[in-house]
Order: C-alpha cells, then sequence, then structure tokens
C-alpha cells in the first residue's frame, strides 16, 4: 500500500496491533522538549516522560546530533565484532559508579533477566548448586519475560502462562524482618528497586536498605538493584544507589539511560562477572553503535551538577502545584516518591481512579502516568523548564475540576 499522504488514526491501532497497551486517543507525531503535538497541532505537555524514559526531553539537540552521525558511520555489527560507542560508554559507566564490567543489553527486561541469571550462575558456581532462591517484593515490577515478572511477583501480570521458574520468595517491602524470615543459605539473591515504580511508588527506608546489604553479606547473597526506572538522575542522583549509600552487587540501568533510544546495562563487579564466560548470554543487538553513541552523549549531559541539583529544585515544585490542587479540590492524601519520580496518591473517594484521571489528564493537553490504580505518576524530563512545569500543572488542575464534577 502506498502512503502517500495517508496518515493512520488511533482506531487502526485495534486493526493491526495485538490489545496489549490501551494507548491514548491522540498519537504524537512531534515533540520538543516536553511538549508534543499530535497531527491536528494540538499540543500537549509530557509529564510522562516515556515512562521515565525522555530524561532530556524529546529531540535534544545534542542527542539528534550524536545519533544523525554515528547513522552516517555505523549501525550494526552483532558482537562477534566490538564496537567503539559501547566500550567508551562502559568505560565511563564504570568511571560513575562502583562497577568494573558492564554488559549492554536492550531492555530493562533483559538487564534484569541477565542479572538474575548472573546471580544465579555465580551462586551456583561459587556455592553449591541448591542456592538459587531469590528473595524479591510485593509489588515489584522487574519485566515482562517469564523469569523477570515470576520474580515481580504481581500476579496480574504473571497469571496465566503456564509454570513459573521456581525458586522466588516475596515478601513485604521495607519489612526486613520478613526478609530475616525466608534468608538463609540457599538465598542467591536479593532483588530490590529502591523506588518501586509500577508498585505506588513507594521508596525504600534507609535502614531497610542497609539491612538487607547486611543480610546479604551474611548469607553471601547477592544484592541486586533495580534501577531501571528509578536511576540516571532521576533521584537527584546518577543512580539511586548513592542517595542511600548503600552499593549493591548488581545494579540494571535502562529507560533513560538512551535518552529515549532502547538501550539497557548490567553493572557489576569483576569477581561477580567472572562467573558467566562466553556463551554463558548473549544479545543480538545488545550494545549497538547507535544506541551506545546516544547513551554515552545522554550520560554525559545527565552526570553534572547542573542537571542533578536542579532535579530537587523541580521536584519542590511539583509538590506545591500537587498540594495546592490536592488542597483545593481534597483529592490527594500523601505524595511519594524522590526526585522527579514523583507520586501522588488519589484520597479514599477517588480510590481506583487512577487510569480514568489519566485519560482526562490527556483531554486537557497533560500526559501523565499511574502506578497501580490509586496512584498518579509524574515522571517528566530531568531539564523541563519551569514554564512547561507551570502550563502543565494549569492543564492538570484543570483535569482534576473535570474530574470531581464528574
Amino acid at each position: 500500500m502506498e502512503t502517500g499522504e495517508y496518515y493512520p488514526g488511533r482506531e487502526v491501532f485495534d486493526e493491526v496491533i495485538m490489545s496489549v497497551y490501551a494507548p491514548a486517543p491522540f498519537i504524537p507525531v512531534t515533540g520538543e522538549g516536553s511538549r508534543v503535538w499530535d497531527r491536528q497541532g494540538n499540543m500537549y505537555i509530557d509529564f510522562a516522560g516515556g515512562i521515565a524514559v525522555t530524561a532530556l526531553g524529546h529531540c535534544h539537540p545534542a542527542l539528534v546530533s550524536v545519533l544523525k552521525n554515528q547513522c552516517e558511520r555505523l549501525w550494526h555489527v552483532s558482537n562477534v565484532f566490538t564496537n567503539e560507542p559501547a566500550l567508551l560508554l562502559a568505560r565511563q559507566l564504570i568511571a560513575a559508579t562502583f562497577a568494573e564490567r558492564v554488559l549492554f543489553m536492550n531492555s530493562g527486561t533483559e538487564a534484569n533477566e541477565t542479572a538474575f541469571k548472573l546471580a544465579r550462575r555465580w551462586a551456583i558456581t561459587r556455592h553449591n548448586p541448591y542456592k538459587t532462591k531469590i528473595i524479591a517484593f510485593h509489588n515489584a515490577f522487574h519485566g515482562r519475560s517469564l523469569f523477570t515478572v515470576s520474580v515481580g511477583g504481581q500476579s496480574k501480570y504473571s497469571d496465566g502462562f503456564g509454570p513459573k521458574p521456581a525458586d522466588i520468595v516475596h515478601v513485604p517491602f521495607n519489612d526486613l524482618h520478613a526478609v530475616q524470615a525466608v534468608m538463609d543459605s540457599h538465598t542467591c539473591a536479593v532483588v530490590v528497586e529502591p523506588i518501586q515504580g509500577e508498585g505506588g511508588l513507594t521508596a525504600a527506608e534507609a535502614d531497610f536498605l542497609r539491612g538487607l546489604r547486611a543480610l546479604c553479606d551474611k548469607h553471601q547473597a547477592l544484592l541486586v538493584f533495580d534501577e531501571v526506572q528509578c536511576g540516571m538522575g532521576r533521584t537527584g542522583e546518577l543512580f539511586a544507589y548513592m542517595h542511600y549509600g548503600v552499593t549493591p552487587d548488581i545494579l540494571t540501568s535502562a529507560k533513560a539511560l538512551g535518552g529515549g533510544f532502547p538501550v539497557s546495562a548490567v553493572l557489576t563487579t569483576a569477581d561477580i562477572a567472572s562467573s558467566f564466560h562466553v556463551g554463558s548470554h548473549g544479545s543480538t543487538y545488545g550494545g549497538n553503535p547507535l544506541a551506545c553513541a546516544v547513551a554515552l552523549k545522554a550520560l554525559e549531559i545527565i552526570n553534572t551538577p547542573q542537571v542533578l541539583q536542579g532535579v530537587q529544585r523541580k521536584r519542590q515544585r511539583f509538590i506545591a502545584h500537587l498540594q495546592q490542587i490536592g488542597e483545593q479540590f481534597d483529592v490527594f492524601c500523601e505524595m511519594r516518591g524522590m526526585g522527579l519520580l514523583v507520586g501522588a496518591v488519589l484520597s479514599s473517594p477517588y480510590r481506583g481512579r487512577a487510569g480514568e484521571l489519566v485519560n482526562i489528564a490527556a483531554e486537557s493537553g497533560v500526559a501523565i502516568l499511574s502506578a497501580g490504580s490509586d496512584v498518579l505518576r509524574f515522571a517528566p524530563s530531568l531539564i523541563i523548564s519551569d514554564d512547561e512545569i507551570e502550563e502543565g500543572m494549569r492543564r492538570f488542575a484543570q483535569a482534576i475540576e473535570r474530574f470531581i464534577q464528574g
């Protein structure tokens, strides 16, 4: 079919795409900064950030320039060869973190799948074949593969696909005693999001993470931080573990790592990484030159005092607006999250209606997210302008008023 001047509408989605998503009625076609436009020229303020992905906004000039330059040089070589952007990105991630080795994948799911496989391989080869237990937490989210969705442990995502991987135990988040009760010599890893993303934007308590570190050391288990959503400057530090002062054994990064280009990474020590050997794991596209070139530039921009210090100031602006709206309409009962991962918990009369509010906000010209059915989630660009925050919050207040009025 010749496309010509034909532009598909939202209804085409239902005709051609598997129904695993329920996208908004409008279709963004262009973006700049924290603004997107549809085909009709309507402008929307983006407080969703591609689910915490577009950390530098849409079409950041520096990322566009790097991508154009790299796409005229080398796109893909597979892992039969290495490539310069991947090596440069790995060196910069190591220089900026606890890590000594890096492995690149394409998505958060793949990074977590890799981390969980690595943790089990390390435990089995360094200790014994029965040291395979993974401890994770209620309301966690670690991806959509069968292994990662099983570690996430939310039945709405994991049920209905047949037998799940075994030896995975879930306990309440921020409950160190619950972890102590199930942890033993068979535990290979504790897997935790420092801030639960899909699980309602609940931040870990510092004592809880410190306690997990101590328990892992005691039982010779690995502490795995899933920083797919909360990493890459989102909390005001490059990674959340820096905010808490608790160093994991393995850390996963994705989403904002590529500023919108698909790429993910698994960071760990040289000793743990040596549990893998040639052929243990891999990815055809992982660490491709296009993704790594863009991620290198994104890391260079994000990991600066100007960007990181600005995150907390912008959070305070968001919180001030949300508290004002909450007081005016009595719609919120709590603010959650850290940095520019902001959660507004709906008060009891409106529980269960977060998805409805997301749709009304879109109709009012502002893109937001939900984190479960009771929490609104805001994950904007880390460099969103004050003007964009003001305009977006004005539109969001209008959406709340429409919501309250029914």
